[in-house]
């Protein structure tokens, strides 16, 4: 599932896209939205991975998949600064990933009188966070009680806006239509789920879901102080890590009140894919 080694940033790149795929993957198998026929099967140590594939006799899951690849493609381009996808009407849950580029910057060496790297992030590391994160997310799905039947599944892509071409849509997605702040439904909690950090990227992945649908032995994974407004601004990598205050709810559509309309975050989205025969 993952490269053999995690050293340079092309095998960085290749780590990421497959754990978004499987995480997006795990949620729609766990949250029944599709048939087991638009999955296959792979396995992580004991864990049985269900991935999303091209199935043709299910529109919705070609959509997904199409959804995917156009993440890979802002991706691939550094321009993507998270997204986040959700059921909606009013909002039930909320998935958010986040992804921050880095730069390995070389050292002198002074023993030698050569510019060298120094020893990164291990790949074992890398690896057994990657596990950790999809094994935290598989957990937390069986837990959480069903869905609505009539449902809507949304995404939403953030950019950095001082890299992205004002005129980019990756395929498959358009401008976001519809500014404003969203509402979710209930008393909502943050669930860290976890996050892999390799010298090139780092993608950390949210939920967010109804706290009287949270189990007591996830309470370790709430970050408090989430209110009910839905807003973008969370998603902005260069927050302080360990800020517990951090309001990852605040995930703006529109930043104009905020920055002012010439810094209005730039967010596209793709088609919206209903729900309503579900598996």
């Amino acid at each position: 599932l993952f490269p053999e080694s995690i050293t340079t940033e092309q095998q960085s790149l290749v780590l990421v896209k497959r754990l978004l795929a499987i995480s997006m993957s795990c949620i729609t198998y766990m949250r029944g939205l599709f048939p087991e026929s638009s999955y296959g099967t792979r396995y992580l140590d004991d864990l049985c991975l269900k991935i999303l594939r091209e199935d043709k006799s299910c529109l919705g899951s070609l959509q997904i998949v199409k959804w995917i690849q156009g993440c890979f493609d802002a991706l691939e381009k550094q321009y993507v600064s998270g997204f986040f996808h959700f059921f909606n009407g009013t909002v039930t849950e909320m998935y958010q990933f986040k992804f921050k580029y880095k730069k390995k910057v070389p050292q002198m060496d002074i023993s030698s009188n050569h510019r060298e790297f120094v020893a990164g992030l291990c790949s074992k590391d890398v690896k057994q966070a990657s596990r950790l994160l999809l094994r935290t997310l598989y957990l937390l799905m069986q837990d959480l009680g069903p869905l609505p039947n009539d449902i809507t599944l949304s995404m939403k892509l953030l950019y950095y806006n001082d890299v992205t071409p004002k005129d980019y849509q990756p395929p498959g997605f358009k401008e976001d239509g519809s500014p404003g702040d969203m509402l979710f439904a209930g008393d909502p909690v943050n669930l860290r789920v976890g996050s892999v950090s390799t010298d090139f990227h780092l993608m950390k992945v949210r939920v967010t879901a109804e706290k009287k649908r949270v189990r007591k032995a996830y309470s370790n994974l709430i970050q408090k102080n989430g209110p009910t407004e839905i807003s973008h601004q969370g998603l902005d990598c260069e927050e302080e890590e360990e800020n517990t205050e951090i309001n990852l709810l605040n995930l703006a559509f529109s930043q104009e009140e905020v920055v002012g309309p010439e810094k209005k975050r730039k967010v596209s989205e793709p088609e919206k894919l209903p729900l309503n025969g579900r598996k």
